[in-house]
């Protein structure tokens, strides 16, 4: 059965709802925006569309390629690699029309995978567009994106929301329908899959109905709501728990629902020193390698090198006695603010700063107290042992 947001999804740009700074006309249609004027004169070039989930970024490329009569691809940076691009390329193409590639989460391709596209897009072999919802200005390599335009997206009004629903024609009361505009915040995706699975639990979308289907949702997933945290959390309280299993199943869930792998990585890295710190060193090395092949590698293969370093570190042992002596450190920092160094260890450059006393008697190894005097006898670090708490 065919999905409901396809059914209902846009074909030509008089069917689509929303971006009109885009694709819309002014009052009088003399004026129209640049993607507009670029389908209809069936402009071939290269860009970037950059916005929230679920504001027509898929169907503005699939309406561009339709109009240019072109060659269609269409992959996910999620779980495409170099081999997919290489079919691509390599593939064998018509004889008229561009061949036009579709990447969307073009900013989960790493540098190794972006330089590896770039030949095709600066030969033309592919006609690229990227979609994003993270700014390209930091996710996309210089050398790509001086290659294509960048086109900003926006949010969806209450106003475009209230038409996909009606474009549905599945009735709704109002309220519902508030609601289900709310909610979504400005997603059509997230609000025509709650429609979609709304209808099919229980017939009726109400309030309540659709309050259930929310409720039952089982990898429900928001990078920016409750689930991102909550998922989280239970990852870094596992490995603190030293439980492989519970950090390797909330590892792969984030993997799944297409979390960012380098916000993983860097959890790890921090996890490293936070709650693990000098009771195994080796566990930052681990922790900063899995970095660089998440890097480098890009998904779907550096799941491997994440649930590598999961292990490493859930079965490392564990203290928070480096970080305790930072925490405890850092605080009288902030209440002292910048406490005279003493004399004997501050930087000497001039003739004048020795005279003064800067660097007199300095010695590289030596018992005495190096703190400022008001903090003299102050022990930050305590060797407090392996502990998991």
């Amino acid at each position: 059965m065919e999905p409901l947001a396809s059914k209902i999804r846009p074909q030509s740009l008089d069917e689509f709802i929303g971006q009109e700074h885009l694709v819309g006309l002014d009052n009088d249609g003399t004026k129209a925006g640049p993607l507009r004027v670029a389908i209809e004169n069936k402009h071939l070039f290269s860009f970037i569309l950059w916005g929230p989930p679920g504001v027509g970024k898929t169907t503005l490329a699939r309406i561009y390629a339709k109009a240019l009569n072109a060659e269609y691809f269409e992959l996910s940076a999620v779980s495409a690699g170099k081999d997919d691009i290489r079919q691509i390329v390599e593939k064998g193409g018509t004889l008229f029309g561009p061949r036009i590639l579709f990447l969307d989460e073009i900013h989960r391709f790493n540098k190794a995978q972006q330089d590896y596209l770039l030949p095709a897009v600066e030969s033309g072999k592919l006609t690229l567009i990227g979609a994003t919802t993270e700014n390209p200005s930091f996710e996309v390599i210089p050398a790509l994106l001086s290659r294509c335009r960048v086109f900003v997206m926006n949010e969806l009004s209450p106003d475009d929301l209230h038409k996909i629903i009606a474009r549905t024609n599945i009735p709704i009361a109002e309220d519902a329908a508030q609601w289900l505009i709310d909610m979504s915040a400005g997603d059509a995706r997230q609000m025509i899959a709650m429609i979609e699975n709304t209808q099919s639990l229980y017939k009726e979308i109400t309030i309540e109905t659709l309050k259930q289907t929310l409720q039952s949702k089982f990898l429900r997933y928001d990078k920016k709501g409750d689930e991102h945290y909550n998922t989280i959390s239970a990852f870094i309280k596992s490995m603190r728990a030293s439980q492989p299993d519970a950090a390797l199943y909330y590892v792969s869930r984030m993997i799944e629902s297409g979390e960012d792998p380098k916000f993983i990585a860097r959890r790890m890295v921090i996890f490293a020193s936070e709650d693990i710190g000098m009771q195994d060193s080796q566990a930052l090395v681990v922790a900063n390698a899995v970095f660089r092949a998440v890097e480098t590698i890009g998904y779907p293969e550096c799941g491997i090198n994440l649930s590598h370093g999961v292990v490493y570190l859930s079965l490392a042992p564990k203290s928070k006695a480096a970080y305790y002596a930072y925490l405890a450190a850092q605080a009288d920092a902030k209440k002292h603010g910048n406490l005279p160094i003493p004399l004997n260890i501050r930087n000497a450059p001039t003739q004048l700063m020795k005279d003064i006393g800067y660097g007199k008697d300095y010695e590289k190894y030596t018992n005495e107290d190096l703190l400022p005097e008001k903090l003299r006898g102050t022990k930050y670090w305590k060797d407090e042992g392996t502990h998991s708490d």
